[in-house]
């Protein structure tokens, strides 16, 4: 990192180091127009999932190396706020997104929306008989055809699992009848993937044929021809808020405020709409400019209830009762 921000300067532009856990097609194209629009930047990105963009930022807190943090839940840039590792802000776009994604004194901002789906092997599993809710996710039929991206490492994951757990607690008070649910889904499941990569190939293969993940990957891996289908759950998905935030201390601040304007803009929503199958978080885009696509999954999604101050709150708690107590051990019956 180091010999990379001294040739930066040495040819005389700006170096910026981006965190990211976002998709290597969707950096690379706003590191394309980002620096074609900035040519006095270098945009320098660092792509991992999005607990290890936080454990890095903590890691170098005292002497921050990344200036900008772009993508991931809510839910974990809040912890990131707790551990101060963010710097408010104030991208000129704020007033178009929902406020309920804004961090306390606007230390993230929503960038994108992302919702969780059932996803499928299409060429195995017929439309009609694919698992159309939560629940369905339990059947008998779907003993060991399940695969899972490994839920520690990952945003999307954390969300979901939390999803489950809050409507336990929402029926009963407590987390049991939600780690009981996650227990007969391990029962189901045949592997969680380490990475979104291996959970493509090992659903395109048929190592299993039913998942859960998040819409841009699915629609993504659609675009590259894998057979792939996916229902919105009919009770209700949880519909994650992707952030960017500018990390405390960055000391690129000038070019970190000029990246998040950039990202946010009603050009770049519009194109990462098209090409990279971004779901806007803005809701003042021109409705003739915006992908069909969007105004489709707006009509056949239901969005859940959530908590999401409790998730942020309680997480990295019940992740931790899952890995050690859960995963593993799960029966496929009640």
């Amino acid at each position: 990192m180091l010999v990379l921000t001294a040739a930066c300067y040495q040819d005389g532009r700006v170096p910026l180091t981006v965190y990211s856990p976002h998709d290597r097609p969707l950096l690379e194209l706003i590191e394309e127009r980002f620096e074609a629009a900035h040519p006095d930047i270098d945009m320098r990105w660092l792509d991992m999932g999005s607990q290890e963009v936080l454990d890095r930022l903590r890691f170098e807190n005292p002497n921050p190396v990344a200036d900008v943090w772009f993508g991931g839940p809510t839910t974990i840039f809040s912890r990131g706020v707790a551990e101060g590792v963010l710097d408010p802000s104030s991208p000129s776009w704020g007033g178009a997104v929902d406020s309920a994604g804004i961090g306390p004194e606007g230390r993230f901002w929503p960038l994108y929306r992302t919702p969780a789906a059932i996803s499928f092997n299409s060429n195995l599993v017929p439309l009609d008989s694919a698992p159309a809710d939560w629940d369905d996710l339990l059947a008998p039929r779907w003993h060991d055809e399940i695969l899972i991206r490994d839920p520690v490492a990952s945003g999307t994951m954390r969300a979901i699992w939390g999803l489950i757990i809050y409507r336990g607690i929402a029926a009963t008070g407590d987390t049991a009848q939600g780690m009981a649910w996650l227990r007969r889904l391990d029962g189901q499941t045949r592997s969680y993937a380490l990475n979104p990569a291996i959970l493509d190939q090992k659903l395109a293969r048929g190592e299993g044929t039913v998942s859960i993940w998040n819409l841009p990957d699915i629609l993504i891996a659609q675009a590259r021809g894998l057979p792939f289908a996916y229902n919105f759950p009919s009770s209700g998905t949880v519909v994650i808020d992707d952030a960017i935030g500018i990390v405390r201390g960055a000391k690129e601040r000038a070019a970190a405020e000029t990246f998040m304007e950039f990202v946010g803009s009603v050009d770049m929503q519009i194109l990462t709409a098209e090409r990279n199958w971004r779901l806007p978080a803005r809701h003042d885009l021109p409705l003739e400019r915006v992908p069909s696509w969007v105004a489709d999954v707006e009509r056949r999604m239901v969005t859940a209830e959530m908590d999401w101050e409790l998730l942020a709150a309680k997480g990295a708690e019940w992740m931790r009762y899952w890995d050690q107590r859960v995963r593993g051990t799960g029966s496929a019956t009640p």
